[in-house]
C-alpha cells in the first residue's frame, strides 16, 4: 500500500542547513521522527505542542482554473525555517517537523492530460478528493495526540481536510479565521480550492467561519447572498472597510474576528492572495503588508483555543530565486509567531 507521507531523518534535515560558528539554527534543535516506530505512538510520546508538516501540491488549484505552482512552496519555507535562528523566543524544540505528503505522483498523471479538455477539470477534482483523505487523516491522528497542527501548502483546498481532520479527533465542528481575499465558499461542483469551506460548512464540520480581508471586486453577488443565508454563523470584514479610515479600524476588526470564534476551537487560514504583491495563485497589487499578517498572527494564537495555522497559495517560481528566498523567509515568519510564547 502506497504511503503518502514522507518522514524526514536527521540526514535529510542536515542537508539543508547552513551550519555557522557560534550559531544554533533552527534545524539543529527541531524534533524529529523516529524511524520504525508507529506513527500515532510517536506523536503520542513526543514532548512538541506543534506539529509541522507540508502539502507541496496545486491539484486543487488547477481543478479550480487557478495558476499552479504551488506545489513549490514548502521546499523553499522548510529551507529558511532551518536556517533561522534558536534561541529563546524561537525555540524549535517546541515543534515536531514530520515532512511532507508526497502527491508527485497524482501531479504527473494530472500533467498528462490536456487542460482546456472536461477531462482534465474532472480528473483534477476527483485527484483532489484523495488528497483530501490523506490531509484529513493525518490531521486527525495529530490532534488527537493533543498536538497543534502547522500546515504549509498547497492549495487553499486543504482547508477541509484540516478542518473534518481537527473536527473528527475533537468530536466537534470547528470554528476558523480566514485571512483570505476570497470566501473559497463557492458551489459544492466538485472538490477544488475554492469550494474547502462550502464542503466543511455542508458536511457539519465547520461551525463559524470568518473571512478576513475580502476583497470586494472580486467577491459576487452570490456569494454574498450564500452568506447571509448562514445566519450568524458566517461573518467578513473587507479589505476595503480596513484600508479606510473609520472609527472601527484593524484593531477593532481584529479582536471582532477573535470574539466571533474563540468560545471553541479555531484554526487560522492565511491564503497569500491576500498579501500584497506576494506570488500566488491569484496575486493581487491591493491586500495585507506582511508586518500586517504577522499581527494578526500574533493576536489570535495567543487564545487557547487556537488549535491551528495553515498557510497555502505562495505560488513562487522554481527559477525566480528572489522569490523563492522571500516567499520562505515570510512563511517562516509566520510559523516562528504562531509558536511563539
Amino acid at each position: 500500500m502506497r504511503k503518502f507521507l514522507n518522514l524526514y531523518t536527521l540526514r535529510d534535515v542536515e542537508k539543508m542547513i547552513r551550519h555557522r560558528k557560534g550559531e544554533v539554527k533552527f534545524g539543529q534543535r527541531i524534533r524529529l521522527m523516529n524511524e520504525g516506530q508507529e506513527l500515532e505512538e510517536q506523536l503520542g510520546e513526543s514532548e512538541a505542542k506543534y506539529v509541522l508538516f507540508g502539502i507541496p501540491e496545486d491539484i486543487g488549484i488547477m481543478a479550480n482554473h487557478g495558476r499552479k505552482g504551488a506545489r513549490h512552496a514548502w521546499n523553499n519555507v522548510i529551507q529558511q525555517l532551518l536556517n533561522t535562528q534558536n534561541h529563546r523566543n524561537n525555540r524549535a524544540k517546541r515543534v515536531l517537523l514530520l515532512g511532507h505528503l508526497d502527491f508527485s505522483e497524482e501531479i504527473r498523471e494530472l500533467g498528462s492530460l490536456d487542460p482546456s479538455e472536461n477531462s482534465f477539470t474532472e480528473k483534477a477534482r476527483e485527484l483532489t478528493g484523495q488528497i483530501d483523505v490523506e490531509v484529513t487523516d493525518l490531521i486527525r491522528k495529530i490532534v488527537q495526540a493533543g498536538k497543534k497542527p502547522i500546515v504549509v501548502g498547497g492549495g487553499h483546498n486543504n482547508c477541509y481536510g484540516i478542518l473534518k481532520g481537527c473536527a473528527l479527533a475533537l468530536g466537534k465542528p470547528m470554528n476558523c479565521i480566514n485571512i483570505d481575499a476570497h470566501t473559497d465558499f463557492r458551489n459544492l461542483e466538485g472538490r477544488h480550492s475554492g469550494n474547502g469551506f462550502s464542503y466543511a460548512f455542508r458536511e457539519g464540520f465547520l461551525q463559524r467561519y470568518f473571512i478576513f480581508g475580502l476583497h470586494e471586486n472580486y467577491t459576487s453577488k452570490s456569494v454574498y447572498k450564500k452568506m447571509q443565508e448562514s445566519g450568524d454563523r458566517i461573518r467578513y470584514n473587507t479589505l476595503e472597510e480596513l484600508l479606510f479610515p473609520s472609527e472601527n479600524g484593524i484593531d477593532y476588526q481584529t479582536k471582532q474576528a477573535l470574539e466571533f470564534v474563540n468560545a471553541d476551537k479555531y484554526g487560522i487560514e492565511i491564503d497569500c492572495d491576500a498579501i500584497r504583491n506576494v506570488p500566488s495563485s491569484a496575486m493581487s497589487p491591493t491586500g495585507f503588508s506582511v508586518e500586517q499578517v504577522r499581527r494578526l498572527i500574533h493576536h489570535w494564537k495567543s487564545n487557547k483555543n487556537a488549535q491551528y495555522l495553515h498557510i497555502c497559495e505562495a505560488a513562487p517560481h522554481p527559477e525566480n530565486e528572489d522569490e523563492c528566498r522571500n516567499v520562505g523567509k515570510m512563511i517562516s515568519y509566520f510559523i516562528t509567531d504562531f509558536i511563539r510564547k
